[in-house]
């Protein structure tokens, strides 16, 4: 179960171990990685069928499944499945279409007019993972910001199942994004194919989407060895939860096993005021892992998460802005001025009834979330991410004679006369 620690008796040393994870200190992801980057950019598609075969256990023909494939997949699943998806599909785009506004144009002086215009990132590359767990939220949470965005190419990778396919929930994810295309493959691997681009599979401006740490290295590799882009550092999940003797601690410990259940390097902290919730939470947890059918993955998050009790409310949420974390849940009745107090997190889930399992599938805010204390200076995905904002100025008669003076005396006192004269001859 949760090892528990007493914040007021941790060192600064031990406060920094307790916020540090996913590390690679021995550098052999880093190395592991480059291997599979170099042998995809050397020998391309013939590298991502050896993959497949290594890492997913089959053997591909082909590397993409095209429209028709996808309808026939996306038939085989259920209509309460089909209903589910179209629902998320719809409250994920209400919540993003707000995000595309038309900023005011500034005249920053008589005659100046300045103003910035969005426009779509042209060719994007969604990563959807597969391994022990499909997740066909993941496509959704990538595709429709993209959509709305207007980006020209949606390219999405996501690793193959046992019979070579995908399977039906991300086809129907596809169809509902107008997406005829998906390419087989996953892992590093698949960010190297879209950072290099390969026979099969398109080179593309920017890579989103969540992995494992094999994959969060692959792509901030592909950015430092590339000109692509990325998303920002999404790696494997985890979830902070501050909870007094107010919440519910079967509330509590089913939020810690929903992030649990995603991977073993997974992190379900909890910070608590309250010693009697934190020994009710243990108790809860131990019951509900019985009924799990990924409680062997749980359970191997869980013993490398722990319990943090706190004198008060402030104390745990000074704790949580130094850990950072992608999913804050705030479980306690007085939850407003915490708000108030939250700097670092990627996304914060409210009250007893508000648990993050909502945010990861149909509330409409989006779950590809900065991890691994990247939230100090990371934003989840949105439409933002998907567009770059582009300045434009005009300068007219009266704005050169106003704005010109200036310019030709910032420009010659840092020497540079060209830069003068661009201004000075027009002037006359």
């Amino acid at each position: 179960m949760l090892k528990t620690y007493t914040y007021r008796s941790l060192q600064e040393s031990d406060i920094q171990r307790l916020i540090t994870r996913n590390t690679d200190p021995s550098r052999s992801i880093q190395q592991s990685v480059m291997a599979i980057m170099d042998e995809v950019r050397t020998n391309g598609d013939n590298a991502l069928r050896m993959y497949a075969e290594k890492f997913d256990g089959v053997q591909l023909t082909d590397l993409a499944l095209g429209s028709s494939d996808i309808a026939a997949l996306a038939s085989t699943i259920g209509r309460e499945q089909q209903r589910a998806l179209e629902i998320a599909f719809a409250n994920i785009h209400r919540f993003h279409e707000t995000q595309l506004r038309k900023e005011r144009t500034v005249e920053t002086m008589p005659g100046v007019t300045c103003w910035r215009e969005p426009r779509p990132i042209e060719r994007v590359g969604l990563y959807i993972p597969g391994g022990s767990a499909v997740l066909p939220s993941t496509l959704l949470m990538l595709g429709v910001p993209a959509r709305i965005a207007g980006c020209r190419e949606i390219v999405i990778c996501s690793p193959p199942q046992a019979d070579g396919r995908i399977n039906g929930y991300i086809a129907y994810c596809l169809q509902l994004l107008k997406i005829e295309t998906i390419y087989l493959t996953g892992g590093a691997q698949a960010i190297a194919a879209m950072a290099y681009g390969t026979d099969t599979i398109p080179k593309v401006d920017k890579i989103f989407g969540p992995g494992n740490q094999y994959v969060t290295k692959a792509k901030s590799l592909a950015q430092s060895l590339t000109n692509v882009s990325i998303d920002m550092p999404a790696g494997p999940s985890e979830v902070l939860v501050i909870a007094d003797g107010t919440a519910n601690p079967a509330y509590v410990a089913a939020d810690l096993l929903a992030q649990a259940e995603h991977g073993a390097d997974s992190q379900a902290i909890l910070v608590s005021t309250d010693q009697h919730l934190v020994d009710e939470v243990q108790t809860a947890l131990a019951a509900q892992l019985t009924q799990l059918p990924r409680a062997d993955v749980a359970s191997k998050s869980i013993a490398n998460s722990y319990a943090l009790l706190c004198e008060n409310l402030e104390e745990a949420m000074a704790f949580s802005n130094r850990y950072a974390p992608e999913h804050l849940i705030i479980e306690t009745d007085t939850w407003e001025p915490l708000v108030r107090k939250v700097s670092n997190a990627g996304s914060v889930f409210i009250g007893h009834l508000t648990p993050e399992s909502a945010g990861d599938y149909a509330s409409g805010t989006n779950h590809t979330l900065p991890t691994s204390g990247y939230a100090r200076s990371y934003s989840g995905v949105s439409v933002d991410a998907f567009v770059k904002k582009i300045t434009f100025q005009h300068i007219t008669a009266e704005g050169l004679r106003n704005i010109g003076p200036t310019v030709e005396v910032l420009a010659e006192l840092e020497g540079l006369q060209a830069h003068k004269n661009a201004v000075s001859v027009r002037m006359g």
